[in-house]
């Protein structure tokens, strides 16, 4: 990958967002990407880099699956925990994880990278270490190992 495009996505990824405060804004956000399902990639910030955007298949079954972890792991009326750069025509989002949220605006000195990020830009490392928890994990390898196998 070249220099641009990593430095690209990290721009991008610095760049302004916008909250997705209502979960029915974040099932239009949904709808939205389904629309142009194709070129996503899915990038676990404490995983290995995908070099390569997901099927249709793949990027609908994450949406799913990350829709009802958000819903049941942020048991609040509102969102609040994905971002989007483009509501209308979306290119990053970030999706935090509701169980490792701290001070997600900084505020506190330290920031909190989201949990995932869907990228039609190719990622490039938001973390030296992967540093990701167990259960989590299990989640995500028992969410692919699935995926692939069907690819």
């Amino acid at each position: 990958m070249s220099e641009t495009l990593a430095s690209s996505f990290r721009q991008h990824f610095k760049g302004m967002f916008s909250g997705i405060l209502q979960w029915q804004q974040l099932d239009e956000l949904w709808e939205t990407v389904k629309i142009e399902p194709t070129g996503w990639y899915i990038y676990p910030v404490d995983e290995t880099i995908p070099q390569t955007p997901v099927n249709t298949n793949t990027l609908q079954q994450f949406i799913v699956d990350t829709d009802t972890l958000l819903r049941q792991e942020h048991n609040y009326d509102y969102c609040g925990i994905v971002y989007v750069d483009n509501k209308i025509k979306p290119s990053m989002i970030k999706i935090f994880d509701p169980n490792r949220l701290g001070s997600v605006c900084g505020s506190s000195g330290s920031v909190v990278l989201p949990r995932w990020v869907l990228s039609r830009i190719p990622p490039e490392a938001l973390v030296d270490k992967p540093t990701e928890p167990l259960g989590y994990k299990r989640l995500w390898n028992s969410l692919f190992s699935i995926k692939s196998s069907k690819n």
